[in-house]
Protein backbone atom coordinates (compact mmCIF):
# COMPACT_ATOMS: atom_id res chain seq x y z
CA UNK A 1 0.00 0.00 0.00
CA UNK A 2 2.91 2.38 0.77
CA UNK A 3 4.49 1.53 -2.66
CA UNK A 4 1.11 2.58 -4.44
CA UNK A 5 0.46 5.89 -2.30
CA UNK A 6 4.43 6.82 -3.02
CA UNK A 7 4.17 5.87 -7.13
CA UNK A 8 0.35 8.03 -7.46
CA UNK A 9 2.22 10.61 -5.49
CA UNK A 10 5.24 10.78 -7.83
CA UNK A 11 2.86 10.66 -11.03
CA UNK A 12 0.72 13.42 -9.72
CA UNK A 13 4.10 15.50 -9.19
CA UNK A 14 5.34 14.58 -12.57
CA UNK A 15 2.13 15.63 -13.65
CA UNK A 16 2.41 19.11 -12.57
CA UNK A 17 6.04 19.54 -13.79
CA UNK A 18 5.86 17.28 -17.00
CA UNK A 19 8.69 18.21 -19.72
CA UNK A 20 7.87 19.01 -22.77
CA UNK A 21 9.40 18.67 -25.98
CA UNK A 22 9.74 22.17 -25.96
CA UNK A 23 11.74 22.31 -22.62
CA UNK A 24 13.78 20.01 -24.10
CA UNK A 25 14.56 21.75 -27.25
CA UNK A 26 15.23 25.17 -24.81
CA UNK A 27 19.08 26.22 -24.66
CA UNK A 28 18.40 25.89 -20.79
CA UNK A 29 21.33 25.35 -18.22
CA UNK A 30 19.23 24.80 -15.29
CA UNK A 31 17.24 21.62 -16.85
CA UNK A 32 18.34 18.22 -17.41
CA UNK A 33 16.41 14.96 -17.75
CA UNK A 34 17.58 12.39 -18.48
CA UNK A 35 16.84 10.10 -21.88
CA UNK A 36 14.80 7.70 -21.24
CA UNK A 37 17.25 4.83 -22.62
CA UNK A 38 19.52 6.17 -19.69
CA UNK A 39 16.73 5.61 -17.03
CA UNK A 40 15.82 1.89 -18.74
CA UNK A 41 19.58 0.85 -18.20
CA UNK A 42 19.44 2.31 -14.83
CA UNK A 43 16.65 -0.56 -14.51
CA UNK A 44 17.77 -3.05 -16.06
CA UNK A 45 21.48 -2.70 -14.11
CA UNK A 46 19.13 -2.34 -11.36
CA UNK A 47 17.23 -5.09 -12.09
CA UNK A 48 20.32 -7.60 -12.78
CA UNK A 49 22.16 -6.49 -9.53
CA UNK A 50 18.36 -7.25 -7.63
CA UNK A 51 19.21 -10.55 -8.96
CA UNK A 52 22.38 -10.87 -7.80
CA UNK A 53 21.86 -10.00 -4.45
CA UNK A 54 18.93 -12.46 -3.93
CA UNK A 55 20.86 -14.90 -5.43
CA UNK A 56 23.52 -14.35 -2.96
CA UNK A 57 20.87 -13.98 -0.01
CA UNK A 58 22.11 -10.36 0.57
CA UNK A 59 18.67 -9.50 1.83
CA UNK A 60 19.50 -5.75 2.78
CA UNK A 61 21.15 -5.18 -1.20
CA UNK A 62 18.12 -6.66 -2.74
CA UNK A 63 15.84 -4.33 -0.44
CA UNK A 64 17.93 -1.39 -1.44
CA UNK A 65 18.34 -2.46 -5.64
CA UNK A 66 14.49 -2.86 -5.39
CA UNK A 67 13.81 0.50 -3.90
CA UNK A 68 15.99 1.46 -6.87
CA UNK A 69 14.59 -0.20 -9.41
CA UNK A 70 11.50 1.29 -8.31
CA UNK A 71 12.62 4.62 -8.62
CA UNK A 72 13.66 4.53 -11.90
CA UNK A 73 10.31 3.09 -12.75
CA UNK A 74 8.68 6.15 -11.68
CA UNK A 75 10.95 8.44 -12.90
CA UNK A 76 10.42 6.84 -16.58
CA UNK A 77 6.66 7.79 -16.12
CA UNK A 78 6.96 11.15 -14.59
CA UNK A 79 9.23 12.60 -17.05
CA UNK A 80 8.12 10.43 -20.25
CA UNK A 81 3.90 11.35 -20.56
CA UNK A 82 3.80 8.65 -23.27
CA UNK A 83 4.49 6.14 -20.35
CA UNK A 84 1.27 5.60 -19.05
CA UNK A 85 1.28 5.42 -15.34
CA UNK A 86 -0.99 2.37 -15.48
CA UNK A 87 2.00 0.58 -16.81
CA UNK A 88 4.16 1.58 -13.51
CA UNK A 89 1.06 0.68 -11.37
CA UNK A 90 0.41 -2.26 -12.84
CA UNK A 91 3.70 -3.41 -10.87
CA UNK A 92 2.82 -3.47 -7.96
CA UNK A 93 1.69 -6.83 -7.10
CA UNK A 94 5.25 -7.67 -8.46
CA UNK A 95 7.06 -5.39 -7.07
CA UNK A 96 5.46 -6.11 -3.61
CA UNK A 97 5.95 -10.03 -4.35
CA UNK A 98 9.83 -9.49 -4.46
CA UNK A 99 9.56 -7.10 -1.09
CA UNK A 100 7.77 -10.11 0.34
CA UNK A 101 10.39 -12.12 -0.49
CA UNK A 102 12.91 -10.33 0.36
CA UNK A 103 11.42 -9.45 3.90
CA UNK A 104 10.94 -13.55 4.67
CA UNK A 105 14.46 -14.15 3.13
CA UNK A 106 13.36 -16.91 0.91
CA UNK A 107 15.11 -17.54 -2.18
CA UNK A 108 12.44 -19.83 -3.91
CA UNK A 109 9.60 -17.06 -3.77
CA UNK A 110 12.19 -14.22 -4.42
CA UNK A 111 13.19 -16.09 -7.92
CA UNK A 112 9.34 -16.42 -8.69
CA UNK A 113 8.76 -13.44 -7.75
CA UNK A 114 11.23 -11.85 -9.92
CA UNK A 115 10.47 -14.00 -12.98
CA UNK A 116 6.72 -11.96 -12.68
CA UNK A 117 8.36 -8.86 -12.49
CA UNK A 118 10.56 -9.33 -15.26
CA UNK A 119 7.23 -10.41 -17.03
CA UNK A 120 5.52 -7.21 -16.26
CA UNK A 121 8.38 -5.35 -17.30
CA UNK A 122 8.11 -7.03 -20.98
CA UNK A 123 4.42 -6.64 -20.67
CA UNK A 124 5.32 -2.88 -20.39
CA UNK A 125 7.25 -2.58 -23.46
CA UNK A 126 5.14 -4.91 -25.44
CA UNK A 127 1.97 -2.33 -24.71
CA UNK A 128 4.67 0.33 -26.19
CA UNK A 129 5.52 -0.75 -28.95
CA UNK A 130 9.11 -1.78 -27.62
CA UNK A 131 8.37 -5.39 -27.91
CA UNK A 132 11.69 -6.05 -28.88
CA UNK A 133 12.98 -5.03 -26.04
CA UNK A 134 12.77 -8.64 -24.03
CA UNK A 135 14.33 -8.69 -20.09
CA UNK A 136 14.88 -11.77 -18.83
CA UNK A 137 16.16 -13.49 -15.62
CA UNK A 138 19.68 -13.17 -15.26
CA UNK A 139 21.42 -16.81 -16.01
CA UNK A 140 24.88 -16.07 -14.68
CA UNK A 141 26.58 -12.46 -13.43
CA UNK A 142 27.99 -11.04 -16.83
CA UNK A 143 26.85 -7.70 -17.67
CA UNK A 144 23.56 -7.67 -19.80
CA UNK A 145 23.12 -11.29 -19.20
CA UNK A 146 19.53 -10.15 -18.60
CA UNK A 147 18.44 -9.25 -21.93
CA UNK A 148 17.61 -11.42 -24.75
CA UNK A 149 19.36 -9.71 -28.34
CA UNK A 150 18.19 -12.85 -30.67
CA UNK A 151 14.97 -11.24 -32.33
CA UNK A 152 11.93 -12.41 -31.60
CA UNK A 153 9.60 -14.98 -33.52
CA UNK A 154 6.69 -12.77 -35.43
CA UNK A 155 3.46 -14.31 -34.29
Amino acid sequence: MKLRMWMLALAGLGAATAVTAQDLKSPSTDLYVPRLGDIMSAAQTRHQKLWLAGRAQNWELAAFELRQLTASLVEAAVLYSGIPVSNVTTLEPSLQSVTGAIAAKDVRKFSKALGDLTEGCNACHRSMGRSFVVIKVPTDPQPFANQQFAPQAKP
